[in-house]
């Protein structure tokens, strides 16, 4: 029998790997092929570019502004008071209370007078036995019965006993206690019946009709000032109420130690302002009619180099600006800006000079309030 041929079943499986072999070259050939395309085709695409800022923006526009100074300062009365009792004795009347207003001279306080009133009767006899004795004695010295001496002395004790009735009388005219200025009782430490001790505070009077607010004022602002000027006082108290007063004076020197004179300012007391009330005070010292305007919100953190960001052609430009007044949450400028130019008010921090930036809000709105603000104050 002879032995079986292998060398068939052999060439199939040669065949086989070398199909394998050539498959896996074309597969890698076609994936170089087509990683050569695609790179290609991402080379042919421009690069892309930085995403835009979204930003705020307000246009630089006309509006009148004012020059001044702003600070805060508590309201004080014109004229305060400390009534005191100036004897002693019992209130049998206490005749006002905290709130009334009162007159200069009106009567508060009715004291017990029974013990003055006999000083008074005391003194009024002696007085009267003197002027007596004194009439009698100028007769006698003509009569030449008494010497000029005694009759000297006979007009000092005279003398002496009217300045001690005049004395008493001014006592008993104390037992009535009195309002010294006219004003408001602002405070009472007395009940009828109390016995009050000579000098004790029992009323605390405060003028109202005119109030006064004190500044201390940097030395750098002395030159603008001036008596007369227009105050604007708003207080915590009031919330959205403004009232208007004048410079009534100004303290003429500096005090070396602190780098500020006095400013002191009057308001008419209407009712609603009150003293002791925290006012914030402004001085318009310059006005200008018809200046352009940003807000202050759009000037960039330097104090040495002030400057905005304006958007040109779709990019943040860094502006240099000069500075002129600054009014409330706008600023003059002078100089870098044109009406019209927009401003960034939000989303500076993000920007650099050249980033692209998108608009968002409606800065026609915006500019819109300058005008209407502008057309109130021309008002």
């Amino acid at each position: 029998m002879s032995r079986p041929d292998f060398t068939a079943g052999r060439l199939p499986m040669r065949a086989l790997r070398a199909s394998a072999l050539i498959c896996v070259f074309v597969f890698a050939l076609a994936a170089c092929k087509k990683g050569d395309g695609e790179a290609q085709a991402k080379s042919g695409d421009k690069p892309k570019g930085p995403d835009a800022v979204p930003v705020e923006v307000v246009k630089a526009a006309h509006r009148p502004v004012a020059a001044s100074y702003t600070g805060t300062a508590a309201l004080e009365p014109r004229g305060e008071s400390q009534v005191v009792a100036k004897t002693s004795g019992v209130a049998l009347a206490v005749m006002v209370e905290e709130g009334q207003v009162v007159r200069a001279g009106q009567p508060l306080v009715r004291l017990d007078p029974d013990r003055s009133r006999l000083a008074v009767a005391q003194a009024s006899a002696q007085m009267h036995k003197l002027e007596n004795n004194y009439n009698r004695a100028k007769q006698l010295v003509t009569q030449q019965m008494i010497s000029a001496n005694d009759v000297d002395q006979i007009k000092f004790d005279l003398e002496n006993a009217r300045a001690q009735y005049t004395m008493a009388t001014l006592e008993l005219s104390y037992t009535t206690v009195v309002a010294p200025i006219s004003g408001v009782i602002a405070s009472r430490s007395i009940k009828t019946g109390n016995f009050v001790q000579i000098n004790t505070p029992i009323f605390r009077i405060v003028d109202n009709s005119r109030l006064e607010a004190t500044l201390n004022v940097p030395e750098r602002e002395i030159a603008t000032l001036k008596a007369g000027q227009p105050v604007e006082l708003t207080a915590d108290a009031l919330p959205g109420q403004s009232f208007t007063g004048t410079v009534d004076r100004i303290a003429p020197v500096v005090d070396s130690g602190s780098g500020t004179f006095r400013v002191v300012c009057a308001f008419t007391g209407d009712g609603l302002l009150q003293p002791g009330m925290f006012g914030r005070i402004k001085i318009d010292y310059d006005k200008r009619a018809d200046a352009l305007v940003v807000p202050r919100v759009a000037l960039l953190d330097d104090d040495a180099d002030p400057a905005v960001f304006a958007v040109r052609n779709g990019k943040a430009a860094r502006v240099s600006v000069k500075l002129g007044y600054m009014d409330g949450e706008w600023v003059e400028i002078r100089e870098g800006l044109k009406p019209g130019d927009g401003v960034v008010t939000a989303g500076k921090i993000a920007l650099r000079d050249g980033t692209p930036v998108e608009i968002i809000g409606d800065a026609k709105k915006t500019t819109a309030k300058v005008e209407v603000e502008a057309a109130g104050k021309k008002k």
